[in-house]
């Protein structure tokens, strides 16, 4: 959507009247049903009179085509400013400009991190050439009409108040200024040429109202692209009944329509390969040419499936066949051919920062898209928030009338392959009485160490094999390290025993991070992945007396979400809070526990415990 749109003599009229920032205003509320705060429209005053200046060159023509703050379609971003032409060769060009009023900006040592105020404070921030080559980048891989029309895109930024120094411009950077050029204060002219080099006619075609109104899907190449990721890798192969739901889900999608809309309800366990059926459908409909996202509540997975499929595909594109559950709550009904969430059990009410958006996570993504999949396991919700079971998401079909259709993964691949491995751990954290009280003939490395250091020295060892093995604990502890690098976090000074929670620089893909074998995950950063052995510390929040499984939330660190508000709820139903809070903390617990492939090692802090964990192991022998 473009908020304002003119040619170059109307932009320029509306910038004479000390009245841009204005009409721009009006435009954000009747487009965009929303306002704008003090900052941003100040923004626009001053970004635009000097944009005014850049465009009275004669040489720019006047029929040229101009647009301001275009909302790039799926991803909230909005491209500053726009403008439309022709060039030498008659070929449609386009200029991407993203505005900026910082005046000074200081190096890091990440990829294309800037670190500015802006906000009233100093943050990171993409460097404003990445930005501005990264749209570009967004609209040639996913605009119909840009890519099959070969719309020539030309991404630059303009920071009208920077004067020369060596950051901005500093070697770390070139790889994205030499795809979209940074001009500063002193470049006025420089940004002129740059311009007529590409518009040196105007807009004889309804450029812009061609790519506000072009269909959006992926190219055909980066399609391809994603395709020839998975094929040959052994991971995503599927097996038995994986294949049945994939199959079964490509006819549903094939069959699904505006007035047809489809839900797949599909439930499975631990291990049953949830994900790999999600990443295949996500990679088989885009290769038909739909438009199809992978959704799902915690970072952590999407993080490391784009990791996985990038290959050489930027990852401003591979990004953006993947989403957080509560970005649908502005989106037209059915704009999405397919929707594929997995994790779906992790799915929230409310959306936000703060949890004060939107109306109900499944109905926004129901509405959303003409056919949706849900992969759930219902033992796996570990927040009071998560609302993804079955009731609830047919409950939400129904309303959409939609079709809904109902399917299960069995077939294990974690674990073992052990289904045994899964009941006896359900019986032991008296989730659900089993008849699998014992592990016998259950092909499993299971173990219960005396000390943090036995289970830490086994998870290094495992992991020299292949990288794949990693330490996990109950949320017990509070995050000091945060915020002091200095900090340890989990410490057992009687063992001499100190370690960090996963640190902030490895993002979502910890679990996947070479060198994240030092440090200790929760559950937020590996549900819904897996590695071949996994270490747990299980905390004071789950304790055992007179063998009877007793879970406590005042263990839980302050710092974690997961059981945030319990108080309240303990204050108004008791009975109903205690019950939530219980089978939160162990399917937290299920949910590491469960983590590893080949084998899963615990060390309880509480002593009866562990001894309780020993005896119910013990029994096998």
């Amino acid at each position: 959507m473009i908020v304002y749109q003119a040619n170059k003599s109307q932009f320029i009229s509306d910038v004479f009247t000390n009245d841009i920032e204005n009409i721009v205003l009006d435009n954000v509320r009747r487009k965009l049903n929303r306002g704008a705060g003090p900052s941003e429209i100040k923004s626009w005053a001053n970004s635009l009179q000097f944009m005014d200046r850049i465009m009275r060159d004669e040489g720019i023509p006047s029929d040229c085509g101009i647009a301001i703050e275009y909302q790039i379609p799926q991803t909230g971003k909005r491209i500053d400013f726009i403008i439309s032409g022709q060039d030498d060769s008659n070929r449609d060009s386009v200029m991407l400009i993203e505005l900026k009023q910082w005046s000074q900006a200081s190096l890091t040592n990440k990829d294309s991190i800037i670190e500015t105020f802006v906000g009233g404070r100093i943050g990171e921030h993409p460097h404003p050439s990445y930005q501005a080559w990264s749209y570009a980048t967004l609209l040639r891989g996913f605009n119909e009409v840009v890519y099959t029309e070969d719309i020539q895109l030309y991404p630059c930024a303009y920071l009208h108040n920077y004067t020369e120094d060596d950051v901005i411009r500093n070697e770390c950077y070139s790889e994205y200024i030499q795809k979209a050029p940074v001009f500063l204060k002193s470049d006025a002219l420089k940004l002129s040429e740059f311009i007529k080099k590409h518009i040196r006619y105007g807009d004889r075609s309804n450029i812009l109202y061609r790519i506000e109104n072009g269909k959006i899907r992926p190219s055909k190449m980066l399609a391809d692209s994603v395709s020839k990721m998975l094929k040959g890798n052994q991971e995503f192969v599927m097996i038995d009944d994986q294949k049945v739901i994939y199959e079964n889900a490509l006819s549903l999608a094939s069959r699904a329509s505006e007035t047809n809309k489809q839900v797949l309800i599909v439930q499975g366990g631990p291990g049953t390969g949830k994900s790999v059926v999600a990443i295949n459908l996500l990679v088989e409909l885009t290769r038909k040419g739909l438009l199809a996202k992978y959704v799902s509540k915690n970072a952590a997975p999407r993080a490391v499936y784009e990791s996985k499929l990038k290959g050489n595909i930027t990852g401003v594109e591979i990004r953006n066949f993947f989403s957080g559950s509560g970005a649908f709550i502005d989106c037209e009904e059915n704009q999405f051919d397919a929707l594929i969430i997995d994790e779906a059990h992790r799915l929230n009410k409310f959306s936000g920062l703060y949890g004060n958006q939107g109306e109900n996570q499944i109905k926004e993504i129901i509405n959303a898209a003409k056919f949706s999949v849900f992969f759930i396991d219902e033992d796996q919700r570990v927040t009071l928030k998560d609302i993804g079971r079955k009731e609830e998401i047919e409950i939400w079909a129904n309303r959409a009338r939609a079709t809904v259709t109902e399917l299960e993964l069995t077939s294990q691949f974690r674990c073992n392959g052990s289904d045994g491995y899964l009941a006896w751990l359900d019986n032991v954290l008296q989730i659900r009485e089993t008849a699998n009280t014992d592990l016998f003939d259950v092909d499993y490395d299971f173990k219960i160490v005396d000390t943090p250091n036995q289970l830490r020295d086994l998870i290094f060892e495992k992991n020299k094999i292949n990288n794949k093995s990693r330490l996990v604990s109950g949320y017990c502890w509070k995050w000091p390290s945060k915020k002091n690098p200095m900090a340890y976090d989990i410490i057992f000074p009687e063992y001499d025993f100190k370690m960090k929670w996963n640190l902030t620089e490895e993002g979502s893909k910890w679990i996947i991070s070479p060198d994240s074998v030092n440090q200790i995950g929760c559950i937020h950063t590996c549900q819904g992945l897996e590695v071949d052995y996994i270490g747990v510390i299980i905390g004071e929040d789950l304790i055992v007396r007179n063998n009877m499984v007793i879970t406590d939330a005042s263990k839980r660190a302050s710092s974690d979400n997961s059981v945030k508000g319990y108080k309240n709820l303990l204050k108004e139903n008791p009975d109903q809070a205690k019950a939530s809070l219980d089978l939160i903390i162990k399917n937290t617990y299920r949910t590491l526990m469960t983590r590893g492939m080949k084998g899963c090692y615990i060390y309880c802090v509480d002593k009866e415990t562990a001894a309780y964990f020993k005896q119910q192991f013990s029994s096998n022998s």
